[in-house]
């Protein structure tokens, strides 16, 4: 169980703060269930109630500063996704980034950079998911990142670039 004033990340909403663990007594809540009260840092517009209980959504704490360093350190290493049949290429993606875990998130993008380079070679567009789909998991990975290392968004962002670009051209 997480507690009240920590950093978790629920499923694909990026890290979230546990603002309070309440019974909630709402429409289509269950009076007798505790849920936790999570504000996206990414926006103060938002609340997520969820189940303590809840399975259906991975919810994990924060990478700690340590955890993010050592990502950045391998992501030279990590091994880029792969689609295994192309008429699944999306829902390859929805499940990754479903999993919540960063290597991952980083491997994917990896994936999608290099389609992307691809693609432009041979004169054609990068599609809409495969653009969706990057811009979702640079997206919770700054998020997670920025929080983790107490950097700006500017900041963590140059760091994967140069990371990406490092391995990229290792890989190349």
């Amino acid at each position: 169980m997480f507690e009240k004033g920590e950093y978790v990340v629920y499923g694909t909403n990026g890290p979230c703060l546990v603002e309070e663990i309440t019974k909630l007594k709402m429409p289509g809540c269950d009076a007798r269930r505790k849920y936790y009260v999570l504000r996206p840092v990414t926006t103060n517009k938002s609340v997520i109630y969820s189940p303590v209980d809840n399975e259906k959504v991975v919810m994990r704490k924060v990478a700690t500063r340590e955890e993010a360093a050592e990502l950045l350190r391998e992501i030279p290493s990590i091994a880029e996704a792969s689609v295994e049949n192309e008429k699944l290429r999306e829902a390859t993606y929805k499940s990754i980034m479903k999993e919540s875990d960063l290597s991952k998130w980083v491997g994917m993008i990896k994936m999608l950079l290099s389609r992307r380079k691809i693609r432009e070679s041979q004169g054609r567009k990068f599609t809409s998911i495969d653009e969706r789909y990057l811009k979702e998991a640079e997206d919770l990975l700054d998020s997670e990142l920025c929080l983790a290392l107490g950097e700006d968004r500017d900041t963590v962002r140059k760091m994967l670039a140069d990371t990406l670009t490092d391995a990229a051209e290792q890989n190349a």
